[in-house]
């Protein structure tokens, strides 16, 4: 059932690690691939040189397939794209809004393939005659930056329709068995996040890795927006002081807005700037109260540190396992 990922991919499982910024690294990276997954490089906000170098050391530990996320809004997208091609990068994933075909022809132009985000359907055939040669599907259960619509939904809106290209699962994924009923609705595997950020592998602050273990589900809230004519792009993490600040934010620039003391795209800004460097304060830092926790709903299912090639086995076997308990169910 994950036959046309796996190959798609050339690993041996079709399990994408998702691309989180400042924890999808040259160790998370190459540790998900050496284990027979996918592992995905978070560019983020990266100059080129630095995703350069990051793509260098990488393949110094593995020889393994792995890809590149690019945010589709950066500044220097071209050269960024270039420096993917320049090194061998045959996957590039584009992400952080709907990418441009200049974008997506510079790619294939270089050979290399590309994967985008598709959050309804629409989108997803619009991204394929585009040229996309695969897809993601991630619901709003996702930690980080979220669309409004869940995976279950999304999952019976495009699977059943979508068959020209590869179609891979995200957004609150942390179980073998739920991988494998997207994989028999018609997905060719699953991107998870979450679940790879607390490894053993991952260079994320104990602090941060913590706060996984002892989260439940209903901890990962999306932030919240207190005035439409303030849109606020939606980010899954756990609550802590920093999320009940933001609220608190909002509302004073607004009032300041309403006072006339500021310019509304001042306002807007400021709203915007915020969480400036609060994902690296609680990655790097450790600081978990003050920084961004970024954790999609399956953190609920995070119990313990474990080995990158340890999470894998675990989600193949319950996979497996639930196949042939079907099975069974189906013969008797």
């Amino acid at each position: 059932m994950c036959q046309r990922g796996s190959d798609f991919l050339g690993s041996k499982h079709a399990i994408l690690g998702g691309a989180m910024s400042w924890v999808s690294d040259r160790y998370l990276v190459s540790a998900i691939s050496n284990a027979g997954g996918f592992g995905v490089i978070a560019c983020g906000a990266m100059e080129p040189s630095m995703l350069d170098d990051e793509i260098i050391a990488t393949q110094k530990l593995t020889d393994k397939p792995f890809g590149v996320n690019l945010i589709t809004m950066h500044p220097k997208l071209d050269e960024l794209i270039q420096v993917c091609l320049r090194n061998q990068v045959k996957h590039i994933v584009l992400a952080g809004g709907v990418p441009s075909s200049a974008a997506i022809k510079q790619i294939k132009d270089g050979g290399a393939q590309v994967v985008a985000f598709a959050p309804a359907a629409v989108l997803a055939k619009r991204l394929i005659k585009m040229g996309a040669d695969a897809l993601i599907i991630e619901g709003a259960e996702a930690g980080g930056h979220i669309g409004p619509v869940s995976l279950t939904v999304l999952a019976q809106e495009i699977l059943p329709f979508i068959r020209d290209v590869p179609v891979f699962v995200a957004g609150g994924i942390g179980r073998g068995d739920a991988i494998l009923s997207y994989l028999e609705m018609g997905a060719s595997g699953a991107q998870l996040g979450t679940i790879f950020a607390a490894s053993k592998e991952s260079r994320a602050h104990d602090n941060f890795k913590k706060a996984f273990i002892h989260a439940a589900a209903r901890d990962a809230i999306a932030s919240v927006q207190i005035d439409d004519s303030f849109p606020v792009i939606p980010v899954r993490a756990l609550a802590n002081k920093a999320t009940k600040a933001f609220m608190k934010h909002q509302a004073e620039v607004i009032q300041k807005y309403q006072r006339q003391e500021m310019t509304k795209e001042d306002a807007q800004l400021d709203i915007e700037h915020f969480w400036a460097g609060a994902l690296r304060r609680a990655v790097k830092d450790g600081d978990v109260e003050n920084g961004s926790v970024m954790a999609g709903q399956s953190v609920g299912m995070v119990k313990e540190i474990l080995p990158v090639a340890e999470i894998i086995q675990t989600l193949v076997k319950q996979a497996v396992d639930a196949l042939v308990a079907r099975r069974k169910r189906v013969d008797h």
